[in-house]
């Protein structure tokens, strides 16, 4: 079982647990415009991580800034009763695909 398998798990069990006790049911209790708002939040922390580890900041802090953006989206795929495996699909498809083919064929 992967990280990914593992956190896809955590998140469909904790997605049923208590808002009051559990960050993610708190979020699939404020239903899928908040999370998508996290997300939004999320990946502007991302670009202002990467910025900062161009001009020599904390390269770990973007590592922790794409982890949180990675598990908000993944609570974004399970409020849409999807997970990570569709999206490793669809990377598994593109793989050895120029990205100019790829975006042309879209």
């Amino acid at each position: 079982m992967t990280v990914l398998d593992a956190l896809n798990d955590t998140l469909a069990e904790r997605r049923k647990a208590d808002p009051e006790t559990s960050y993610v049911a708190s979020l699939h209790a404020a239903g899928l415009n908040r999370i998508l708002e996290k997300v939004g939040e999320e990946a502007t922390e991302v670009i202002i991580a990467a910025k900062d580890a161009a001009a020599g900041g904390d390269r770990n802090e973007l590592v922790k800034e794409v982890a949180d953006l990675w598990f908000h989206c993944l609570v974004m795929l399970n409020e849409l009763d999807l997970d990570h495996t569709s999206v490793l699909k669809e990377l598994e498809r593109r793989f050895g695909v120029s990205g100019h083919q790829e975006k042309a064929g879209r």
